[in-house]
């Protein structure tokens, strides 16, 4: 790294650094998180800016018929810094007040929380629940990060040289620095081109649908046109206004989060005129946070690398029954499937046919704990979580479904498995970070080529790919084909080789650990950040 380096604002709605701090909803999260903990570590100049949010993202219990139900209660945290520093944001033509709180406890470079939950504000709502479930709220939690995140910083004194934002939640940001620079006497086309040399932005969706958009008359009476015209803003994100869209428009460079994805957005942006270009930064994880080190050492030394494992899997069997009563096998070969429930993650995929499925169940043969929430407002999502909970009914103490994943379940889950299953439709999962801490942890993936596991998968050596990569815009066909492969590799090479071939097995315990280690972990992430974004 140069000597010299940027000092970097890292926006972001959600922040996953603990369990115990309610800021995160899911990987976005996790990832962002992460690379705080990363920069801090490598001693990079860098503050993250979000939101303090009241009752952070739902949790989600299963009710006695079965079904996911979601709840929201307040928290309070004792070890949020007072900054002493208030900004104020226009929003529905009102002055709401946004306190600024600091926390630095989890080992992260400072993240600044903007809170609106104060005695001066009508509208202490805003900041209440993470990602608002309608329009006008949403709009306003991004006006509060990104237009009240700039003042912060300019009132805390801490001078930036480049704006990250990690989703297109934080665009609002580039507007008020537009404003800045207009309001110094700079025309509109010159302030966004001065913008655009400090402005990186990550994209994570590849879905269209995922990536946010909202109607202009709408942002108009939000207050978050913040000075500028119609015009404009139709120039930046399109009609609707598009934060994806605007993104890429007001960043210098951006990137997606994998090798595949960068190839991935670069087709799905490529109708956008003038875009920044979208190069590949692959994830990576804060690897003390996740990754049992008695594992890393037992694979350097090439020695009890299955005696530190199963410690890990005998320590997940027992979370099991204290969470669920259900009393898993530790001589059973373990899956780990844990994520959010999106039908294109397909999480009860393995269940589709039960002839072959269900005699691996009921011989012990096979064992598999789930967890994952859906998102509050997903009926698909929490019909998939219904159907998991039916399937630990059908088969208890072979199928379990813990319930309310959090990190504390994410780390019991990548550390104990044998197995990481991971079997989404192929081009749509952008990254995976899981199956990194899962990987690193001697768990073996088991996984479809999508997201990062591309980059590591030598099949049969560090862990069993899925398919061919094989894509196909009509979903059943590539349903079928996936499932072909996913029992032909389960049946023939998988369990075969945990049964019979302890030796073999354990050595692909050594060799995922071993080449994953450095190449995802977020030291990497970092760097490439710098020299690839910052600095470029």
């Amino acid at each position: 790294m140069q000597k010299k380096l940027p000092s970097v604002a890292y926006f972001c709605m959600e922040y996953g650094l603990d369990s115990e701090f309610k800021m995160y909803a899911g990987g976005l999260g996790i990832l962002a998180g992460d690379y705080l903990k990363g920069a801090k570590d490598v001693g990079v100049p860098m503050v993250g800016l979000g939101i303090r949010w009241k009752q952070g993202y739902t949790d989600q219990l299963i009710g006695k018929d079965g079904k996911p139900y979601d709840s929201y209660h307040n928290n309070a945290y004792d070890y949020l810094i007072d900054t002493g520093v208030k900004v104020t944001v226009k929003i529905r033509q009102r002055d709401v007040v946004c306190k600024v709180w600091k926390v630095d406890k989890f080992g992260n470079v400072p993240l600044y929380l903007l809170d609106t939950d104060i005695p001066e504000n009508e509208d202490a709502w805003i900041t209440g629940q993470l990602y608002g479930w309608f329009g006008e709220e949403r709009i306003a939690q991004e006006m509060v990060l990104g237009i009240g995140g700039v003042r912060a910083l300019r009132k805390l004194g801490i001078d930036i040289d480049i704006y990250h934002f990690n989703e297109g939640h934080a665009v609002l940001a580039a507007i008020e620095l537009i404003k800045e620079k207009m309001e110094a006497g700079s025309g509109f086309y010159e302030a966004l081109d001065k913008t655009r040399r400090e402005v990186v932005f990550t994209t994570h969706t590849p879905i269209i649908q995922g990536n946010e958009s909202h109607y202009l008359n709408r942002l108009e009476y939000m207050g978050a046109f913040n000075g500028l015209t119609t015009e404009q803003m139709v120039h930046l994100g399109g009609a609707p206004f598009n934060m994806t869209v605007a993104a890429l428009r007001t960043s210098k460079k951006s990137n997606a989060v994998a090798q595949l994805h960068a190839e991935t957005a670069n087709k799905m942006w490529e109708h956008v005129d003038y875009p920044a270009p979208i190069v590949g930064i692959t994830n990576a994880i804060h690897v003390p946070t996740w990754v049992d080190k008695a594992m890393l050492d037992a694979a350097e030394k090439g020695t009890e690398v299955w005696e530190a494992h199963m410690k890990n899997k005998k320590a997940l069997i027992e979370f099991v029954k204290e969470r669920t009563g259900a009393e898993l096998d530790p001589n059973v070969l373990t899956i780990g499937f844990s994520r959010r429930a999106a039908s294109y993650k397909r999480s009860n995929f393995i269940f589709t046919d039960e002839k072959i499925i269900a005699p691996l169940l009921e011989n012990k043969k096979l064992q598999i704990v789930f967890s994952g929430k859906a998102h509050p407002l997903d009926d698909t999502g929490k019909s998939i979580v219904s159907n998991l909970v039916a399937m630990s009914k059908k088969y208890p103490n072979a199928v379990v479904f813990l319930e309310n994943y959090d990190m504390t379940i994410g780390k019991a889950l990548t550390r104990g498995s044998d197995i990481w299953l991971n079997n989404p439709r192929r081009p749509l999962e952008a990254s995976g970070t899981s199956g990194m801490k899962a990987a690193m942890n001697g768990v073996l993936n088991l996984s479809i080529l999508d997201g990062w596991w591309p980059e590591a998968c030598e099949h049969g050596v560090t862990g069993w790919q899925i398919g061919d990569g094989f894509e196909s815009h009509d979903v059943e066909v590539q349903d079928a084909h996936d499932l072909k492969s996913l029992y032909k590799v389960l049946q023939e090479e998988v369990i075969p080789t945990y049964y019979d071939n302890n030796e073999k097995w354990i050595e692909m315990m050594r060799n995922s650990i071993q080449s994953t280690r450095e190449q995802f972990a977020v030291e990497r992430m970092v760097k490439e950040y710098y020299e690839l974004l910052y600095n470029a």
